[in-house]
């Protein structure tokens, strides 16, 4: 069913526009604003505060001063309100869902599932907060008693991207709320509006003020560098460009603060001749096509065995083919648009060197016509070895295949990036995917599986796709510091 105008303007007039500091919602400082638009259209969405320096340092003192009592807040009463927070993204669902596609541009079907996604890193966190543990033993000689203590590392700098504007957020609010942190939340200017509309239920969840403040902005260099410089920040925790977190660890380093960096993909998609090819097409739809490749983990590049390769192509081709290109909020929407007009530029610009370079686009392979950022579904082969597109991240609905004859060939080829977030592997030998999973270079592996994302397990990669876990039992982790405290021997006179 199509969404109405009618529907879209209630919901947006429902969504804070200013910056919330200290649990109160505020225009910025120098009274200026910025807009968020609909990459399907163009059109602007909201006006929203645009903050600068000034309350960027607002909110961090609101952390701050929020900081001591917070972390001696019970770790049952933070789980309950990440358990109430929880219930209430799941109840306003459609909300989030039809924000999150008038502002990113992702089918509603699609929205709706990042909402079940992000609404279960609150869960998961409620439940993990009580469960921060220590040990308590006696020293080896007997002498003295060792008590090791997990406390919460202390107010946080979080930075999402705008790519899936509910879950990035939830993912490392949930936790930093359950280890007892304070936070300065800071969404990406293309997509903020879920984010406010979260923070808001936050707040309807019980969370104090100045626990959680909110700080979009369209400068972040200005508003985030002076943060990252006070004494008083304990940790950033980033999601985006390598680039831009290389950047952010070089401006850490000065105060040793604590990161975690989940950054770019290069993800191998590996298909092997005795693989099921219609389950492994399928895997290859979900693995490139959510979120319209716009993903860390979206499949970028497809590593076919040769006695298979142009089958797969053509079944491939003809799945993504017929997948209908339209505004999210539409009924039909299957792909939606990219988020702006440089990211679109940018992924013809890729697949334009690669057919210049020898590949041919057995579909697709241009824009599509008529108003927002649309790009069709492309499936390139014979693709050149060192093509940019084998090596840079598509961000895109595009898929490039190349081949391979043996299985050393097909590691050596996945394994031929700095990055290593995430692979795919389909093959029905058991042997030979535990093999793979030892020898690739890939903090994720999906086998025979396209997507593999769960708050229930850790999230990262290596290389230079990052440094740090995000959900599981690891998540909260990333939120603590490890104390020792020596004891004298009790039993000494």
């Amino acid at each position: 069913m199509t969404v109405t105008v009618e529907r879209e303007s209630e919901l947006l007039a429902s969504v804070p526009t200013g910056l919330l500091i200290n649990g109160q919602w505020r225009p910025a400082g120098s009274g200026k604003t910025f807009d968020v638009e609909d990459p399907a259209t163009g059109k602007v969405l909201l006006s929203i505060s645009d903050a600068g320096a000034e309350d960027g340092a607002a909110a961090l003192d609101a952390a701050a001063a929020a900081q001591a009592d917070w972390a001696r807040t019970a770790p049952r009463e933070r789980g309950e309100i990440l358990r109430r927070a929880f219930e209430l993204v799941t109840e306003r669902a459609e909300d989030f869902a039809l924000l999150m596609t008038l502002e990113m541009g992702k089918p509603l079907a699609e929205a709706r599932g990042e909402v079940t996604y992000g609404a279960e890193f609150l869960r998961w966190f409620s439940e993990e907060a009580v469960r921060v543990s220590g040990r308590y033993s006696a020293a080896p000689d007997g002498k003295n008693r060792l008590l090791v203590q997990k406390k919460p590392v202390g107010p946080c700098l979080l930075i999402t991207p705008w790519n899936f504007p509910l879950a990035m957020a939830t993912r490392k609010v949930a936790p930093a709320v359950a280890a007892g942190c304070t936070m300065v939340l800071k969404p990406a200017n293309l997509t903020p509006l879920t984010s406010l509309l979260f923070a808001q239920v936050m707040q309807e969840a019980g969370l104090p003020a100045g626990v959680l403040n909110v700080i979009q902005t369209s400068t972040a260099g200005a508003v985030t560098g002076p943060l990252i410089k006070d004494d008083r920040l304990r940790k950033i925790s980033f999601t985006g460009s390598t680039p831009v977190g290389q950047a952010l660890i070089r401006e850490a380093a000065d105060k040793v603060l604590r990161t975690s960096m989940e950054l770019g993909g290069n993800a191998p998609f590996v298909v092997f001749e005795d693989a099921d090819l219609d389950k492994a097409v399928e895997g290859a739809i979900a693995a490139k096509m959510r979120n319209m490749g716009e993903a860390c983990t979206a499949a970028n590049r497809f590593i076919v065995h040769e006695s298979i390769a142009d089958s797969f192509a053509e079944k491939f081709a003809a799945k993504i083919g017929s997948l209908t290109t339209a505004r999210g909020t539409e009924a039909e929407s299957k792909v939606g648009p990219l988020i702006d007009g440089k990211a679109r530029d940018g992924v013809h610009a890729l697949v334009t060197e690669a057919v210049e370079g020898g590949a041919t686009a057995v579909t697709g392979g241009a824009h599509v016509d008529g108003p927002g950022y649309f790009y069709q579904p492309t499936v390139l082969k014979n693709v050149a070895a060192d093509a940019r597109i084998l090596q840079e991240e598509i961000f895109g609905p595009v898929a490039p295949i190349i081949t391979f004859s043996t299985e050393d060939d097909a590691v050596r080829l996945a394994n031929n990036t700095e990055y290593g977030l995430v692979a795919y592997v389909f093959t029905k030998d058991l042997n030979r995917g535990l093999r793979i999973s030892e020898r690739l270079e890939t903090g994720m592996l999906g086998l025979n599986a396209g997507v593999i994302s769960n708050a229930a397990a850790p999230f990262g990669g290596v290389k230079q796709s990052g440094l740090g876990r995000e959900g599981g039992s690891e998540g909260i982790e990333e939120y603590l510091y490890t104390q020792y405290v020596g004891i004298a021997d009790p039993y000494a006179d």
